[in-house]
């Protein structure tokens, strides 16, 4: 059995026995488990290291798979997550949601270590360059030390005790890794935001029902006469469905062919959008309907 819970806006399908299990790539303390706990309340989270890994995590054999997978799609200052919108082409899931969290980036170090004492500062490269003007103007000194994960800088420098480095990531990461915070909001850009999709299988019972507010997405691709891209956004347009985004990604395995990925405002349920849908798919080479959810962003 599953029930539907709404939080503001949006609406999802849980299990009834128990909490949730909602996958996200990165360390404790990674962004993606806030936009988590954005969306869903407190549940309990998988974090695993890649992308595909969490897109795998939803085919998994009964016991060990999550229920949800919450997955960035875009950045307001990096632009695209092409691995993302990739994996929607590839993986047998859909869409359930959406959630936008901004980015706030916090200095922090071991709670044994002394300010004084820091001569470098570790990050994910984004992270790093997302707080260069600040870098810059406060502490140029010292060293900048890429790492694989925001909040896994700050793990490692729990675990290995480094207490020369400074690590960029979150609150929630300066909090579970028991580090000692310097400075909150230390990005140049303070609208950076990123907007997440929820997903679970595709055969996942359950949908979410029409609100007068939604979003519905999509994955196609055309064929290479002139002009074909224009009218498969016609059989949208037309019928007045306002275009959200419209997304090309290079196919993989087949050089110089692309996808084309949509999001529209309307519900596949909704008249219009059938009608529109139903056309766009006799006027493509292949259709994929990724889902209807609330329009959150």
């Amino acid at each position: 059995m599953w029930i539907e819970l709404s939080r503001g806006k949006t609406a999802v399908l849980r299990p009834t026995a128990g909490r949730a299990r909602v996958a996200f790539q990165g360390e404790l303390g990674a962004y993606s488990q806030g936009a988590v706990y954005a969306f869903f309340g407190k549940v309990d989270v998988v974090p695993l290291p890649t992308l595909q890994r969490v897109f795998a995590s939803l085919s998994e054999p009964p016991g060990g798979q999550v229920d949800f997978a919450v997955v960035p799609i875009e950045n307001s200052v990096a632009g695209s997550v092409g691995e993302t919108f990739d994996l929607l082409f590839s993986s047998d899931v859909r869409i359930v949601g959406e959630t936008s969290i901004p980015v706030r980036h916090c200095l922090m170090i071991h709670r044994d270590a002394g300010p004084e004492g820091i001569t470098k500062v570790m990050s994910h490269p984004q992270g790093l360059a997302q707080c260069r003007e600040y870098l810059d103007a406060h502490h140029r000194g010292w060293e900048q030390v890429p790492a694989y994960d925001t909040a896994g800088s700050a793990k490692m420098i729990r675990d290995r005790a480094m207490k020369d480095t400074a690590a960029i990531a979150s609150e929630l990461a300066c909090e579970i890794y028991g580090m000692t915070l310097l400075a909150r909001g230390v990005e140049d850009d303070h609208s950076n935001a990123t907007r997440f999709v929820v997903i679970a299988r595709a055969d996942a019972p359950g949908e979410t029902a029409p609100t007068g507010d939604d979003k519905t997405s999509v994955i196609f691709t055309t064929s290479h006469a002139a002009g074909s891209l224009v009218r498969a956004l016609g059989c949208l347009s037309s019928r007045g469905i306002s275009l959200a985004r419209v997304e090309s990604r290079p196919i993989r395995g087949r050089s110089w062919e692309y996808s084309f990925y949509v999001d529209f405002y309307g519900h596949m349920k909704d008249k219009k959008c059938a009608e529109g849908l139903e056309e766009l798919g006799r006027d493509t080479l292949q259709l994929k309907v990724l889902g209807s959810y609330p329009r959150a962003v």
